[in-house]
């Protein structure tokens, strides 16, 4: 009998809850700008701060979470951060009610400072729950799951959310956001605890940063094309007078599908770092299209690879970082790994914006390339064990 599919269906619960969590985050996030700028008055720049500030609350309480679910277990992870989920959209939902614009927005950043923690906490709950369910020998199947139900999230919040403002206004968006959460809440009511494992296992901070800096790093470099093709395609197609832009985002979601649902037990079975490596490489080469592509056909195939060669990259760093740090620290290891994520999301948007300054758009992908190629040395260590 195939374990996978068994594993798979087991994992089902946990992918559920990041699911109706991070539907609960994607929902509002193209309706910010309307509601700051549109119906507030604001610049919108405001309008783009007020939408880009929780990602700085999560970055800010990913430690502190994965060491609370390390002691607390993974059960209270996801107990606390959904209702905290919730929390945030009953605020969003009171600033609806202020008339006041200064006091309706200082409402609304307060609800985005909530959600920052309650991402923090559902997120490396749910994971580090699936690990301890089917074992650290799946962990890259448990990331990749996870993985499809965030962008999943991702793709189907935006729609929905632009549809429930049009419908029923930025009201109707908050009370989608605040119930969402509670049908996680109660998938993870349902399901039993896990202990934690005994405290003097544990390692620290500093030790953690010292043992998952390279698949950090690696991640970082290898996020940023990913990053940099959604906020800069368009314009990259504009300065070149080609059409199409939209298929490019195209091709990237089926280079990623494709080889997320193909693929998935490849790090779990071969291990991470080579696949790692390998999917920097191919990522490599499709940046490498993009630099040099005399056409859209080119450009598009590009685009295409790029998407594949992200499929894999966090599952399969993922499955080295929780092998290589000690098994009552899997919540912090995964917090700290993730961390990298967010800061390369973060850095993706200024830093492109820098390069294309200097050599024009093409330069972007150039250097998306690069950093790709990059990416595998860090993986290589004198020996087994070494930082």
């Amino acid at each position: 009998m195939n374990s996978e599919p068994v594993s798979a269906w087991r994992l089902l619960p946990f992918v559920a809850i990041v699911l109706t969590g991070f539907l609960a985050i994607a929902l509002p996030l193209p309706v910010f700008s309307l509601r700051v700028h549109n119906e507030l008055g604001f610049s919108l720049v405001t309008a783009g701060w007020v939408t880009g500030i929780q990602s700085l609350a999560t970055i800010l309480t990913r430690q502190w979470a994965g060491a609370l679910i390390d002691r607390r277990g993974p059960r209270w992870g996801a107990l606390m951060g959904l209702p905290l989920a919730v929390l945030s959209g009953l605020t969003y939902l009171a600033s609806t009610w202020i008339p006041d614009p200064q006091l309706s927005l200082a409402v609304l950043v307060a609800g985005r400072l909530i959600m920052g923690p309650a991402e923090s906490l559902f997120l490396i709950g749910a994971m580090t729950w699936g690990i301890l369910t089917l074992g650290a020998r799946r962990t890259g199947l448990v990331m990749t799951w996870q993985g499809i139900a965030m962008f999943t999230a991702l793709g189907l919040g935006a729609p929905i959310g632009l549809l429930l403002m049009d419908r029923g206004g930025f009201a109707a968006v908050a009370l989608a956001t605040a119930a969402l959460p509670l049908v996680g809440f109660a998938i993870a009511l349902s399901r039993p605890a896990i202990a934690p494992i005994a405290r003097a296992a544990r390692a620290s901070f500093l030790g953690m940063i010292g043992l998952v800096w390279r698949e950090g790093l690696a991640l970082c470099l290898g996020i940023v094309p990913q990053a940099v093709l959604s906020g800069f395609v368009a314009l990259y197609f504009a300065s070149r007078g080609w059409e199409g832009a939209g298929l490019s985002l195209t091709g990237f979601g089926i280079g990623f599908i494709l080889v997320r649902a193909l693929l998935s037990h490849l790090p779990d079975r071969i291990g991470g770092t080579r696949v790692a490596a390998l999917s920097l490489l191919v990522e490599a080469v499709g940046q490498l299209l993009l630099w040099t592509a005399p056409n859209v056909t080119v450009a598009l195939l590009g685009a295409t690879l790029t998407g594949a060669g992200f499929s894999l990259i966090y599952p399969a760093l993922g499955v080295e970082v929780v092998r290589r740090v000690p098994e009552a620290s899997r919540g912090l290891a995964i917090a700290s790994f993730s961390a990298f994520l967010d800061i390369a999301v973060g850095l993706a948007g200024p830093l492109a914006g820098l390069i294309v300054g200097i050599g024009g758009y093409p330069a972007i992908f150039l250097a998306g390339a690069v950093g790709c190629l990059i990416g595998p040395l860090l993986l290589i260590r004198r020996k087994p064990g070494d930082a």
